[in-house]
């Protein structure tokens, strides 16, 4: 862990779950910044004090945890994760199109906060990275799909993690003074070089 400690904001009505939340994340060396009971607190507190990290709970008052992961993350303030006491489906897929970079289901351990928190912060770190290229809120979801994609196909091809996909793409780019976007297309094309690590 960096000498800085990752400054986390928790959003969860039930005083029960948000301390051993905070307990949790205390004794893994993260900072707690505010503990709140609802979704506009949340946002609010969030925008005041821009944690590294926000973990939401999908069912609170005043407004739900996905409008609020919603406005957070549209406004990237920081990755979001959100906590769901039932493994549905379509929650989740809401939340990741809300845009929450991870979730835990309740009741859930240290051993699955921890690495929920590390792809969280990842992927939030490839997001702010891909939105220095594109302008249009259009533009940005056409290429996270295309990166997303090209990232499948060298995980897939050469064997790589998430994270050293996203890494080649960004660096060969990067050299190759092209957009991610251009280069993620240019993976997908079948009859791109048979080897895209080749000569890097």
């Amino acid at each position: 862990m960096s000498s800085e400690p990752i400054r986390v904001l928790i959003a969860e009505d039930e005083a029960l779950i948000r301390l051993d939340l905070k307990e949790m994340l205390e004794e893994e060396g993260y900072t707690v910044v505010a503990e709140v009971g609802d979704g506009q607190q949340a946002v609010d507190r969030a925008t005041e004090l821009r944690p590294d990290l926000v973990i939401l709970d999908i069912q609170m008052p005043v407004l739900d945890g996905l409008s609020a992961a919603e406005q957070i993350a549209s406004a990237r303030i920081a990755p979001v994760i959100v906590l769901t006491a039932f493994s549905q489906r379509e929650l989740v897929e809401r939340a990741r199109d809300a845009g929450a970079m991870a979730y835990l289901v309740k009741p859930f351990s240290k051993n699955d906060l921890v690495p929920a928190i590390e792809v969280a912060r990842g992927r939030f770190a490839e997001m702010t990275a891909l939105d220095g290229e594109v302008r249009t809120l259009e533009e940005r979801l056409e290429t996270r799909k295309v990166v997303e994609q090209a990232k499948g196909k060298l995980m897939a091809d050469q064997g790589l993690s998430e994270a050293e996909a996203f890494r080649w793409i960004q660096r060969t780019a990067m050299n190759e003074r092209t957009s991610m976007k251009a280069l993620a297309q240019r993976i997908l094309q079948p009859q791109a070089a048979a080897d895209p690590t080749a000569g890097g």
